[in-house]
C-alpha cells in the first residue's frame, strides 16, 4: 500500500528549500529578519547528512532525527516550530504503513506547531499552509481517497493557503511588528511548510 517514504521526504524537502532558498529569503526580507532562506538551507541540508551519516530503520527514527538537526541548527522561530512539527509526526508514526497513518501522523505535527507557536488560522503564519493541509487529507482519507489523490490534494490546499496569506496582517512572529505594513506580503513561513506538503507528494512509494 502506497504511502510516503520519510526518508525521500526529507530530502526531497531539503531540494525544494535549496531551489526556493532566494525566494524565501525575499518573502523574508519584506516582513522579517530576511534569513529565512539562508537558514532552512542550512537546516535541510544538515538534516540530510545527518541521515547519509547513518539511515534509520524507521519512519519514526528519520522524522525524530531530522527535528533534533533543525533545532539545533535553524535559526530564529523556523527551527523550533519545524523540529516539533517533525518530533510530533515521529511520535504518531509509530509503525504506520498507509496514508491513513501519514495523515494522523501530519495532524499530529501540525497540533505541535500549534502548541508550540500558539498561532491561529489566519495569524499569517505557516500554520495558514498546514492546517488546510492537514484538512484536505483529513478529507481525502475519510473519502477512501489512495495516497496519490489525497496527498495532491493536501499539496494544493497548502499552495492555497499559502497565497491567502498575502492579504493578512500578521498577528504573530516577527512579521507582526508591522501591523498593518505586513498586508500585501506572501507569509515566508507559510511557503516554506508549502514546500514541506509538495515534498511529501513527491515522496510518495
Amino acid at each position: 500500500m502506497a504511502t510516503v517514504d520519510t526518508t525521500e521526504w526529507v530530502r526531497d524537502f531539503a531540494a525544494l528549500v535549496d531551489e526556493h532558498a532566494e525566494e524565501l529569503t525575499a518573502l523574508d526580507a519584506a516582513i522579517g529578519d530576511a534569513d529565512h532562506g539562508a537558514n532552512m538551507r542550512r537546516g535541510m541540508a544538515a538534516a540530510v547528512a545527518a541521515l547519509d551519516d547513518s539511515a534509520p530503520a524507521t519512519a519514526a527514527e528519520t522524522a525524530k532525527r531530522t527535528a533534533m538537526v533543525l533545532i539545533r541548527t535553524i535559526g530564529g522561530a523556523s527551527g523550533p516550530l519545524f523540529g516539533t512539527f517533525f518530533l510530533r509526526f515521529a511520535a504518531a508514526i509509530d509503525s504506520g504503513s498507509d496514508i491513513g497513518d501519514f495523515a494522523r501522523a501530519f495532524r499530529a505535527g501540525l497540533e505541535g506547531v500549534i502548541a508550540r507557536g500558539k498561532a491561529e488560522p489566519g495569524d499569517k503564519t505557516m500554520v495558514d499552509a498546514l492546517g488546510p493541509a492537514a484538512a484536505a487529507l483529513d478529507k481525502a482519507v475519510a473519502g477512501g481517497a489512495d495516497a496519490a489523490a489525497a496527498l495532491a490534494a493536501a499539496a494544493a490546499a497548502a499552495d492555497a493557503g499559502r497565497d491567502a496569506t498575502t492579504p493578512l496582517v500578521a498577528r504573530k512572529g516577527r512579521a507582526s511588528y508591522l501591523g498593518e505594513r505586513s498586508a500585501g506580503h506572501q507569509d515566508p513561513g507559510a511557503t516554506s511548510a508549502a514546500l514541506l506538503v509538495r515534498a511529501a507528494r513527491s515522496a510518495l512509494r
